[in-house]
C-alpha cells in the first residue's frame, strides 16, 4: 500500500481508523463501513479490492487479527479475553482465522514467542 496516491491513502487511513476505533463492536460490517465511507457496498468492495486485493470482510478480519496479535504479545490478556476485545464472538472462529493468518493457533503462537523459537 506504500504506492498509493494521496486520495487512496486518505481513504485507507479513514477506513482503517474507523475499524480500529470500533474494533470491539461485532457490528462492524460491510453495511456500516459503506455508510461511514459515503459509498455503496459494491463501490467500497471494488475500491478496497483494487487497493488491497482483499474483500471488505477479509480486510476487517485482517485488522482484527493483527490487533489480536498485538494484544497477545503484551501478555496482559488471556486468549479468550482478546477474542471479544477485537470483536469476534466465537473462540473457534477466531482460532481458525488466527491460524489462517499466522500458520499456528493463538496458543501455539504464544508458546513460540515465549520460548523464543
Amino acid at each position: 500500500m506504500s504506492r498509493l496516491n494521496k486520495l487512496d491513502k486518505e481513504f485507507m487511513d479513514r477506513l482503517t481508523s474507523f475499524i480500529e476505533e470500533n474494533l470491539e463492536s461485532e457490528q462492524i460490517n460491510v453495511d456500516l463501513l459503506a455508510e461511514q465511507m459515503f459509498m455503496s457496498k459494491s463501490t467500497l468492495y471494488r475500491k478496497l479490492k483494487a487497493i488491497t486485493g482483499q474483500s471488505t470482510n477479509e480486510y476487517i478480519r485482517k485488522i482484527r487479527i493483527n490487533a489480536a496479535e498485538s494484544l497477545l504479545i503484551t501478555g496482559k490478556y488471556k486468549i479468550n479475553e482478546i477474542v471479544y476485545m477485537v470483536g469476534f464472538n466465537s473462540i473457534n472462529y477466531f482460532r481458525d482465522c488466527f491460524k489462517e493468518e499466522f500458520g499456528v493457533t493463538p496458543k501455539e503462537y504464544l508458546q513460540k514467542i515465549k520460548g523464543g523459537s
